[in-house]
């Protein structure tokens, strides 16, 4: 059983040319809903990808909520540690451009209210146990405690970017970051993607910076590596870093070697990124087979 902690929320997704700049109002083509969060979305990846689930999460008693629960439900992820709250439910605001870029604010809500009581036995007999910022980070130091004293796997994706403790951070055992946060960890813009990787992963199982249109870049303990992106007509790439993220962690639940389950979670945030949305563009482990095979 592999854990996510981490958020659930609803997508207002506008599709304009660009996003407005300060002060500038711009017309949307389009209008749409669609179910995210950070931590919901790499669930969804994760079990798509063949991995069994649990959700450690968040949701308001209200429609969103009850939208959110019902979806997950469906994908047949196992949502016993899941926590009701009087806060609406997170809602991000996204911005997708035609040229698939986007940009996104978030309202937390019931994601940074999710209760810390019985937090070791919804993560105990976990494979492994992955998280993201969106939550309340008293709660990721918190699961990622519990996972350094019962020697689980605990795979941090420092995301979104935010000042993080030096606690959290020793004790992730994989980090996961773009370049933007592996430059926040670091304090110094990353010049070069593999050094940066092989500076994040000391003292550390392994460490991954994710590099857009340029594919991934890892290191751990025997070596490091990059591999490109592949080429794809991107419609939107809102949940190619949740992809990617659920997929390897999935991946690596399954007994994948570093390499390996970073292959298949770069194919698998390259298919996300041919569709719109995050979780509706989540591919399923016979597409990331069938992609990979004809590669």
């Amino acid at each position: 059983m592999l854990v996510v902690v981490g958020s659930c929320n609803i997508d207002l997704v506008l599709r304009l040319d660009r996003a407005p700049t300060a002060g500038e109002t711009r017309i949307a083509r389009s209008l749409s809903l669609h179910n995210g969060g950070k931590g919901a979305n790499q669930a969804v990846a994760a079990c798509r990808a063949g991995a069994q689930v649990r959700l450690l999460g968040g949701l308001g008693q209200d429609p969103y909520g009850d939208r959110l629960y019902q979806a997950l439900t469906t994908e047949g992820i196992d949502l016993s540690a899941l926590s009701w709250s009087q806060l609406p439910t997170g809602t991000a605001c996204i911005f997708v451009e035609d040229s698939g870029d986007n940009r996104i604010a978030i309202y937390p809500g019931a994601n940074r209210d999710i209760p810390l009581a019985n937090l070791e036995t919804q993560i105990a007999g976990a494979s492994h146990v992955l998280a993201q910022l969106e939550v309340d980070p008293q709660l990721v130091t918190a699961a990622a405690r519990i996972c350094r004293a019962q020697r689980i796997p605990f795979v941090l994706n420092a995301s979104p970017a935010a000042e993080i403790s030096p606690e959290l951070l020793a004790l992730a055992d994989i980090l996961l970051v773009n370049t933007e946060e592996s430059a926040q960890i670091l304090g110094a813009p990353v010049q070069s993607a593999m050094e940066a990787a092989a500076r994040l992963a000391q003292g550390r199982q392994a460490a991954v910076i994710t590099l857009g249109k340029d594919g991934a870049a890892w290191a751990n303990a025997t070596g490091q590596g990059h591999l490109p992106a592949h080429p794809v007509a991107v419609e939107d790439s809102t949940g190619c870093g949740d992809a990617f993220a659920g997929v390897l962690v999935a991946a690596l639940a399954a007994g994948a070697t570093l390499p390996t389950a970073i292959a298949r979670a770069n194919a698998a945030a390259a298919l996300t990124a041919t569709a719109l949305g995050a979780q509706d563009a989540m591919p399923s482990r016979l597409a990331i087979d069938q992609f990979l095979a004809s590669q």
